[in-house]
């Protein structure tokens, strides 16, 4: 049998005789010569590819035949597929077993094996936890009709604002199968929903223009840090809560940076950080002197927000700015005698990797059947519990993966963020201080956090449950550590686990703030102790309507 070939084949033949020709005369214009080579290149993988039966001989194509294959589960494609005789003629494509593309566009053999190379795998892997936290568009909030005594409010003056925000929440209606909020996770949520819709409603906040940069204004976004930077960058580019007019405000922002103010001011080496604190009171007398808002309340009615260490000690040299004033503090240490619940806020220390896409590398936790380690800690050895809990646990058991500083050889075999997502319990003992970005990290990972810091105030205590989706371990406790965490049944475990992907969304720094988010819960921790601080009665006009 005589075997045919197709015109297209010739033509190829034909034309790379001439163009071979055509070389060896040295009568080819060099462009041509390209295009047309690539061309020819072109044609002849697809001559030599047997998913494209347009190009092959008669013979091959009334050997082949059509076979569905399913993309993306969408696209429907049928692929020639070419006989065996043909195969045979391309050993390399004898070892390649059909490939099937599932809905998650990811390739597996037909024994259910992986297709991709070894060290492909690995990187496919890796990558990841590269990828950013996808946040879903939140629903719309179902429209808020103001009732007359709401719209009455907004034409109140600041104090007796507050005086009916105040009542307001008191008589909070109850709060049913929310939409938006997690209930397990709050202590009261009826309470926080009526405190949080009081604070779009009314609340203003004026912004002291004065400072120059880089201690004011200029937020730093980055580092364990970040916390005080990315609330000051939120905080003067929103409309919705500041208002350019100092006399309709409820609070006063005093935006300067204490990591900053490091920086520019500490000395390294001198170990002496008062002149931080220096700065700071005559930036205040500054702002007593040119404006009357400090001296009518006595700073009562302004705020701070430092997440740097040294946060609490630059109001040591400022009597009325210390005992006063509402401090948003990472270091919301009890001990020190600077911090006082009920009046400051804990901040949360939150650890940005990369100030343009803040949620980078965060989030997506395994699954608790992919979570076989116990407990883990690794870090630096700072402060008093941290060389006690490696003292009782480093090396000691095969469930506790205890360190210092993550060890090389292990961190090859798994990342600081792979032990994480991949242990029930991520251990937050405190450093030099009580607050500790892994508490944050933990919720982002999904992990169930053991606190293990006296005298510490957790942040947004005022409105969340920690106990829903935390441990808290008391430090002598330290040596019972293991103990402790398998007598909490299994039942409890998973529960927490559940609870701590539902809080995850109100420690989240976006660089678009959502409802609810770290920035919001923030600003309504502020608003919250104002409104605690607040004594103006408020008479209730006689066209109330009760509920």
């Amino acid at each position: 049998m005589v075997t045919m070939k197709s015109p297209l084949r010739i033509f190829v033949e034909v034309s790379m005789k001439e163009l071979i020709r055509g070389f060896r005369r040295q009568r080819i214009r060099w462009r041509n010569a390209f295009l047309l080579g690539s061309i020819m290149t072109t044609i002849v993988i697809l001559l030599h590819t047997p998913t494209f039966s347009i190009f092959s001989d008669d013979e091959e194509t009334e050997s082949s035949y059509s076979s569905p294959i399913y993309l993306n589960g969408s696209l429907h494609l049928n692929i020639q597929i070419v006989s065996e005789a043909k195969v045979e003629s391309f050993p390399s494509l004898t070892t390649s077993p059909v490939v099937k593309t599932n809905s998650s566009s990811e390739f597996k053999r037909v024994d259910g094996e992986t297709n991709l190379p070894r060290k492909r795998q690995k990187r496919k892997g890796r990558k990841k936890t590269k990828d950013d936290l996808i946040l879903t568009d939140p629903p719309p909030a179902p429209r808020h009709v103001l009732s007359s005594l709401e719209r009455r409010a907004l034409s109140l003056p600041p104090k007796e604002a507050l005086a009916f925000a105040k009542l307001e929440i008191q008589r909070a209606p109850e709060v049913v199968n929310d939409t938006e909020l997690f209930a397990p996770v709050f202590r009261n949520l009826s309470i926080f929903k009526r405190s949080y819709e009081l604070m779009e409603l009314i609340l203003k906040v004026h912004i002291y223009p004065d400072g120059e940069k880089p201690i004011f204004h200029q937020p730093h976004l980055n580092g364990i840090y970040a916390s005080e930077g990315w609330f000051m960058k939120l905080m003067e580019s929103n409309t919705q809560f500041v208002t350019k007019n100092p006399e309709k405000a409820h609070l006063f922002y005093m935006p300067y940076s204490v990591k900053q103010l490091q920086h520019a001011i500490f000395v390294p080496g001198s170990h002496n950080i008062k002149p931080l604190s220096i700065f700071i009171r005559d930036y205040v007398n500054m702002l007593s002197i040119k404006y009357p808002f400090w001296n009518r309340t006595h700073g009562s009615d302004h705020f701070l927000v430092a997440c740097h260490d040294w946060g609490p000690y630059t109001v040591n040299e400022h009597p009325e700015l210390r005992q006063n004033t509402i401090k948003a503090l990472c270091n919301a240490d009890l001990s020190d005698g600077i911090f006082v619940p009920g009046r400051d806020v804990s901040l949360p220390e939150t650890s940005i990797r990369n100030a343009g896409r803040p949620l980078r590398n965060i989030g997506n936790g395994n699954r608790v059947s992919q979570r076989p380690i116990l407990a883990f800690f690794a870090g630096n050895l700072h402060g008093r519990v941290r060389p006690q809990l490696l003292k009782h646990w480093r090396n000691k058991d095969g469930d506790m993966k205890i360190y210092g500083p993550l060890p090389h050889n292990v961190a090859r075999k798994m990342t600081y963020v792979q032990h994480m997502k991949s242990s029930k319990y991520c251990l937050c003992p405190m450093g030099y201080e009580v607050n500790s970005p892994r508490i944050v990290e933990a919720i982002y990972y999904e992990c169930v956090p053991v606190i293990i810091a006296d005298n510490f105030v957790l942040p947004f205590s005022e409105v969340l449950d920690w106990s829903a989706f935390s441990v808290v371990v008391p430090e002598k406790d330290i040596p019972r550590l293991k103990e402790i965490l398998l007598e909490i049944p299994m039942r409890r475990y998973l529960k927490m686990q559940s609870n701590v992907k539902m809080v995850q969304k109100h420690f989240l720094w976006s660089p678009k703030p959502r409802r609810y988010d770290v920035f919001h819960m923030i600003l309504h921790s502020i608003w919250s102790n104002l409104l605690h601080q607040n004594q103006t009665s408020y008479h209730v006009p006689s066209f109330r309507q009760h509920p």
